[in-house]
This record gives C-alpha cells, structure tokens and sequence, in this order.
C-alpha cells in the first residue's frame, strides 16, 4: 500500500494586493481630497473583502488551498484524498503555489496508479496534464514575470519572450510526451507540449511531427507591420489580477489618462495621468481614489454634462451569491480629483455586474444608463434583474427597468447600444451567458405618458431582426463594418470544454466549442448573419474587447482578449484586421499582439497624439495567483491613410455626444467616400476615449462633416476640415474649431525597474 501522509499541505502566503488576508494600505484618511461619497464606499468595499466566503468564492483561491491543505494534513483517509485532492492541487495551482501545486499532482498520479481500490486511468492522466500545466506555470513566473522583458507571452515567441530559467518547460516537456503516447489525440496535451518547446526556443524544429503545431496555422493572413509592446518603457505595466481600462482625457489638457481596474476583492484603482512629456504620472492618491478596490470592468461618460468624463465601475461578476458588490460611480471634479457619488446620486444597488452601457434613450439631452446584471442558471433563491437608471439631470437618478420592460433576469455578461433602425431613439442588445440574447427596439414614450417623465417602451424584437445567437456569448458591440451608415453587430461566443475546442479550430477539427456572429444590418429592422462570409465564424472565445482602425483606412478593425479563468486555457488574444468592409483578416503573429495571458478590458487610443491608435489591454486572469502586467502595443504607423480626430459638445444633445453619429465626407483617388462613426466607447469590455478617432484612409481631401444630434434629431454639416488635424466643434456652430493637440514623442529606450529574480523567488507568491 502506498502511504500517502506525502500529501503534501502548507500554510499559504498572503502576498499580493489580491489576497484577501494581505494587508493593504488604504490611505483615505489622511487624504483632503476624498469626499465623505468615497469614505462610504471604502467602508463598504472594505467590509465585503473580510467577509468574503471563500468556500461561495471559487476565485479566492489562496484560502481555497488553505481549507483544502487543513482537511488532507496527515491524512490517510483515502475517500477523503480521492475527493479533496485534486481540488487541493487545482488551488495551489490557481493561487500560484505552482511548485507545490506539481508536487501534489505527482502523488496524486500515484495514488490513482499504486493504490488498487482507486486505481483510475483516466485520473492519471488528468493529474498528468495537471502536473505539467503546474511545471509551465513555474516557466511563466520564473521568466514571464519575474524576469518580465516586453516580448514576454507574445506568441509565436521570440528570443526576447524566450525563458532564460528553462526548468519549468524542460520538466513539463516529458510529462507531455509521456501522456501523449498514452493518449495521442489529446490536444490540451498536443498544444501545452508546442508551448513548451517555444519557452525554450525549440519550436517547430523539435517538437514531434505528429504533434507538431507548426507556423502555418498561425500565420496572418496578410503582412502586417508589427506594434511593439512598450508598457514597461511608460511604467503602465501594473501587476494585477484582470480588469477594466479607460483612456481618456480627464483634465481637458488634450492628453489622454490612463485609469486601470483590477478585479481581486482588495485590488487598488490604478489613475495614470499622462504629462504630455512622453511620461505618465500615478496620481490614484492625489485623485482621491484610494481604497475603491475592485472592479472587472469600468465605462465612461460624462454623466452631468459638466465637460468632464465621468467614471462606473462595475463589479461582482461570476460571483454568483458573493457578487452582491457595489457599483461605483465616480464624478469628475475637474481639478483632478474624483469623488464617489454613488449613494448621493440614487445609483447604490448591490448586483453581480460587469457590464453597461450609457445611452440617453429618452432624447432629453442628459445620459441615461443600463446595468447587465447576473442571474446564474440553477440559483432560484438569487435572482438579480437588470437596471435602467434614468438620468434625473439634478445629478440623481432613478430606477426604472421594470418600468420600461427591460428588468431582464439572466447571465447578462455584456450590452450594447445603438439606434440600429436609424429612428433616432438608441436601441438596447443584450448578450447572455447561457440563454438567447436580446434586442430590444427603443419605441418612445409610453402611451399617455409625459415623454419627459422616463417612462418609455422598449420592445423585444430579436427573432424578428434575426438577431437571436450565439447562445453562449459574451462580448458584443455596434459598429459599422461595411461603412454604409447602419450600425452592424459582433458578438463573441463562450463556451468550450476546454482548451482542445480552440486548438481544434485552429486546426480545422470539428469542434464543441461556440462561434461568434456578425450580423449585416439590411436597413429595415433586419440582420442578415454573415459570419462565414466575413470569415468570422471560429471559436474566439473571447472576454475583454474591443473595436478601432489600426490601419486609419476608414474601416473598423478589433481585438479580442482571451479572458477565460481557466490556466490551461493559454492561448492567443486575436487582432482582425477589416478588409474594406467585405471580411476580416487575422493579423495577429504579424502584429505581434497574439499575448498568450488572460486578456480583459481593451481599449484603442490614440495615446500619443500621432493621429493612429495604439491599443492597451489590461492582462491577468481571474484567480488569485494568475496576476500578469498590463501591455500597450504602440501603433507604428500607415504613412499612406489619413485621419481625423474630433472632439464634440453638446448643448441641447448630452456634452459627450454620445450616440451622435459623425459622417465624414472625403475626396479620394477613386471618388467620393464616407466614414462613419458612432461616438462612444467602442466596444463592451474596456473604454476608447469618447473623442473620435476617425481613418480616412487615402482620402485627397475633406469635403465635409456631417452630425445627427441625437436630442434634437438635427444633422449639422460643416465645411473647412483639413485632413490630418484635431478639431473640436460645439452643436449648433457653424465650423469646428482647430484644436492644438501636441504630439507626444515616448522615450522607448527607458526599461522598467523589474527585478531579475532567482527562480525560487518567482514561485509560490501570486504577486
């Protein structure tokens, strides 16, 4: 009989701002600028974290392991090591315990091999691939983190991102052979194995041949030039657990800022101001936002048309019952500083949240916003309806869902709005999780009632727009692919068993996994699905995204981030690039943005006033040890396509603008075009700047520009637009108005200071 009191169990370090043991400091009450809104909702964030339950909080992984160890410590009960073994070693993995995570697996595997009664083929294996995984994990602190250079995770990897401490892929690469020639068709097993040999510089040369994922599966579509990832170089690579982004000019200094969420129950609010000197400043204690802990994803306006971009943060997704965190609405108060008005503006609700839209749906000049909200399948007794909070335009607001037909109840994981069947009233999609998505028409006011009062009709039309999949979606968003003035929809699917359902799309295998949607807007209520034609029906399986023009040639490209909690699900976020608005071409390898870590909030930014947009992601993954460093992947430039940037106000309409559509005119060798934009903040899972950014590709000229204010229904057209500029214009006037914008030149040769650790210290922290 094999003795198993090996069954190895240890106290488990607090380290990192993600733990919930870890002390943090919380600097608010020294701080004259934190308003008594932000104190409050300290007190509560605060109060939720040393609550948290982590036998309801499958994420707090570090206490997971601590529970689990207490209850196998000398054990010799072997029901007991069958059911909580594995779960023991899944935790040390997913807290970043990955040392011990793969010693466990080791005496796992010869429990379920050596001990007759529990003797388990199938259990072998799994602890094989779990073995190995953990053995890739400590590859992935011992370099990618630890010894952190840019190049780092970006697949196909180079030499820069090759692992200079080997042992953890050369202890992995064996596990994986072996279980392969037990299992040849296994492809999480084929395609950790392809991941291994590149850590080491190896790929494809060594890799088997009958297991060989070679570089033709991965290659773009077309040549692309390469966006170099220069985050380090601006000290915005934080180290954190997945979040939110917005990127957006808080001050009005005509720089964009940087503001980074993270999702862990004590993970700080991270506020870059950006110097206009090629440098970025933290300023999240002088800004009055320390302690505002958590957040998944946060979105932007400017909520009481002060002309200052205001802040939601959104919180509790996944979370099921330990998700009923607060919201957080943050106010610009214009001097640098934010207060939390959450309470004070009628918004407190407590709902398990990642996603919302703002759209001003009564037309009344002030922005409206709608909360997705999560109800999981199978939880009757948490049911957690979705919100329609009207804008009041006293700096309040009131609730009123239910009211106007869209308290929906389900696994809501993203929203979208536009006025889809150009009304002029903005429509309202909603993608679920595990249930059929939902459109819903904006019809005005309810009959009777005073169209100022907020009580307007929203009707379900899905099945009549043709608008129903996928089932098992998440990210989703409007935009105009083909540029012919109707706002088109993506939705990404979500579902896969596990990793193997996207190495077998990649591969052309049949496959479980859920393909995305792109939906044509035909122009009267209708969507025609041209997902195969657009070359858009894969597995993406996509969470943190977002949309842009990478190439300023007019048409829309985007990015997905491959977000999905799970550590063996280690494989590229995607760039598309938009071929004239007929189909999309993967150029992720030729851009070089194919980053390997769990890909969250998105945004594409024109960071460096050089009229392209450059693209952050906010990197790290949903369990307490899978923390990684934010990228920025710089823009390199299209000499060839021109561009536009434009800054509009509203007076009668909302101050941002939002849901105006700008169509701009051009002259090009070919003859007339337009370009067309919908302002926003792109896409549902991070925040662009609400300034538009708009390619004109190789227009001669500007003929004009063309508004539809959405409050009033008035379009207003503007001649004397030079091509290349940055312009501001205020509805109603008669031009727009040149806007000096400086240019920021980066210094890229500044490296950031991290520490070049031993491999022992990499291994076991989190962060």
């Amino acid at each position: 009989m094999l003795g198993l009191r090996g069954i190895e169990t240890v106290a488990v370090a607090g380290g990192g701002t993600n733990a919930s043991t870890a002390v943090v400091p919380v600097l608010i009450a020294t701080n004259p600028v934190t308003s008594d809104g932000t104190r409050k909702m300290v007190a509560r964030l605060r109060q939720l974290a040393d609550q948290a339950n982590p036998g309801r909080n499958r994420f707090l992984s570090r206490e997971r392991a601590q529970g689990y160890g207490a209850m196998l410590r000398g054990s010799t009960n072997y029901p007991v090591i069958d059911r909580q073994g594995s779960l023991y070693a899944n935790e040390l993995l997913q807290s970043g315990q990955s040392e011990r995570a793969m010693r466990q697996f080791r005496l796992l595997e010869r429990f379920y091999t050596e001990v007759p009664a529990y003797a388990n083929p199938d259990k072998v294996l799994g602890m094989k691939l779990g073995e190995a995984l953990s053995a890739i994990r400590i590859g992935e602190q011992e370099n990618c983190l630890a010894n952190h250079t840019s190049e780092a995770c970006l697949f196909p990897l180079s030499s820069g991102g090759f692992h200079t401490l080997p042992r953890g892929s050369m202890t992995a690469i064996p596990v994986l052979t072996n279980l392969l020639n037990e299992v040849p068709d296994d492809l999480r097993a084929r395609w950790l194995l392809n991941i291994a040999h590149m850590t080491l510089g190896e790929w494809p040369d060594k890799v088997p041949e009958r297991w060989r994922i070679g570089p033709e599966v991965f290659a773009s579509d077309i040549p692309f030039p390469k966006f170099p990832e220069v985050a380090g170089s601006l000290g915005l690579d934080v180290d954190e657990l997945g979040g939110g982004v917005v990127i957006e000019d808080f001050d009005n200094d005509g720089f964009l800022d940087v503001l980074i969420s993270s999702w862990g129950l004590r993970s700080p609010l991270r506020y870059f101001h950006n110097d206009g000197n090629g440098q970025f400043t933290e300023r999240t204690h002088e800004a009055g936002l320390d302690g505002l802990w958590g957040g998944l994803n946060m979105i932007s306006a400017d909520y009481n048309n002060d002309g200052f971009v205001d802040v939601l943060i959104l919180r509790g997704a996944w979370l099921g019952t330990e998700g009923h965190l607060p919201h957080s609405l943050l106010r610009n108060n214009g001097d640098g500083t934010f207060s939390d008005v959450t309470e004070e503006s009628g918004m407190l609700s407590a709902h398990p949240t990642q996603t919302a839209t703002w759209f001003d749906y009564d037309g009344d000049g002030w922005i409206d916003v709608f909360i997705g909200n999560e109800t999981q399948a199978g939880v009757p007794s948490d049911v957690n309806p979705c919100e329609l909070f009207h804008n009041n335009g006293d700096g309040t607001f009131t609730e009123c869902a239910l009211t106007n037909g869209v308290a929906v109840v389900g696994w809501v994981k993203a929203v979208a709005s536009a006025d889809y069947d150009g009304d002029g009233r903005p429509d309202l999609y909603l993608s679920l999780r595990d249930g059929g998505n939902r459109l819903f028409r904006n019809r005005g006011p309810m009959a009777g009632a005073d169209p100022k009062s907020g009580r307007w009709s929203f009707e379900d039309v899905t099945e009549k727009a043709g608008v129903p999949g996928p089932r098992f979606s998440f990210p989703t968003w409007f935009f105009d692919y083909n540029q012919d003035g109707k706002p088109d929809l993506f939705i990404a699917g979500y579902r896969i068993r596990h990793v193997g359902d996207i190495v077998a799309d990649y591969l052309g295998l049949p496959s479980e996994g859920e393909h995305s949607k792109l939906y044509r807007n035909n122009g009267d209520g209708t969507f025609t699905d041209v997902s195969k034609e657009a070359h858009l029906d894969k597995v993406l399986h996509a969470m943190g995204s977002n949309f842009g023009d990478l190439d300023n040639d007019g048409f829309p490209d985007f990015y997905l981030g491959t977000g999905d909690p799970d550590l063996l699900t280690l494989v590229p976020n995607r760039m598309f690039r938009n071929a004239g608005g007929k189909f999309f071409q993967d150029v992720t390898t030729a851009t070089h943005t194919g980053h390997l870590q769990k890909g969250h909030g998105c945004a594409f930014a024109d960071i460096d006033n050089d009229g392209d947009q450059d693209v952050f992601m906010n990197m790290g993954g949903a369990f307490s040890g899978d923390n990684y460093r934010k990228v920025l992947f710089l823009n390199p430039g299209f000499p060839g396509n021109h561009w536009l940037t434009l800054k509009i106000e509203g007076r009668k309409s909302n101050r941002a603008g939002i849901g105006s559509r700008i169509k701009v005119n051009v002259d090009s060798p070919s003859g007339p075009r337009a370009v067309y934009k919908w302002v926003n903040t792109g896409g549902s899972f991070g925040a662009n700047p609400l300034r538009a950014e708009m390619g004109l590709g190789d227009a001669t000229a500007i003929r004009s520009i063309e508004v539809f204010w959405p409050a009033t229904g008035i379009t207003q057209t503007v001649p004397g637009v030079e091509r290349d500029h940055f312009y501001t214009l205020t509805e109603g006037d008669s031009a727009a108005k040149p806007w000096a914008v400086k240019k920021i030149t980066f210094d890229l040769t500044r490296h950031p200071a991290h520490a070049m650790a031993p491999a022992a210290a990499a291994v076991g922290g989190g962060n």
